[in-house]
């Protein structure tokens, strides 16, 4: 299949510094570099700079994203992650993921924000939707369609019913590629990625295992 695939782990709040460097030297000597695999890790915010060390150290073939950044700009923002800082360590960003819209209070706008934050950085927003109705900004260029029903539950959407999903948004955006996200395994990825419309996937749980997220790459390489 003629397509880029993005294959992008989601570590939410998860690995110590250490279990993080575990993970990359598991991963990365095994990675291959390939013309149509992308491989991005979303790492907690504390493992950012180290792994950015030895990614760049031992040339392995994986960028960084970091898993929510700042809807505001430098200043008098305690706690927050602005874009302007975080592009020295990343190339990408997670944006409006569904568990920050349900237990941090984020809304449409507060998202949009940070979409304005990454594209005025030179970050690449990876913005998370739950269905066709979700609005996605202008600047969007991969969209992350992840049902609520099948993060971390084990229980993914079809293939099929994902397909149709990334054909109606397409429909509207038709420059936005289209990713899968939800219960993800080396088993069911090959299902989905085979699908015209999906350019790839987001992993939470799988992504934690090196030897499985490994197989979900193989996999998905495959296709």
């Amino acid at each position: 299949m003629d397509k880029r695939i993005w294959i992008i782990a989601n570590w939410k709040s998860n690995k110590t510094i250490s279990e993080a460097l575990e993970w990359l030297n598991q991963v990365g000597p095994k990675l291959q570099k390939r013309e149509n695999i992308q491989v991005i890790v979303c790492p907690t915010f504390s493992c950012l700079p180290e792994l950015k060390k030895e990614i760049q150290t031992h040339a392995y073939p994986i960028f960084l994203g970091s898993q929510d950044l700042s809807p505001f700009d430098k200043g008098a923002y305690t706690g927050e992650e602005p874009a302007e800082l975080l592009k020295e360590l990343v190339n990408f960003s997670i944006v409006g993921h569904s568990e920050r819209r349900e237990k941090f209070g984020e809304t449409d706008e507060i998202v949009a924000e940070k979409v304005k934050q990454t594209s005025s950085s030179g970050i690449e927003s990876i913005f998370c939707i739950q269905g066709v109705k979700t609005p996605i900004p202008a600047d969007v260029k991969i969209a992350a369609y992840e049902p609520v029903f099948a993060i971390g539950t084990g229980t993914p959407d079809t293939p099929e019913n994902a397909q149709k999903v990334a054909l109606e948004i397409n429909s509207k955006n038709p420059e936005v590629n289209v990713l899968y996200g939800g219960s993800v395994t080396s088993v069911n990825c090959a299902s989905f990625v085979q699908q015209q419309n999906i350019k790839g996937l987001l992993i939470g749980k799988a992504s934690l295992d090196p030897e499985e997220f490994l197989k979900i790459i193989e996999n998905c390489a495959k296709v």
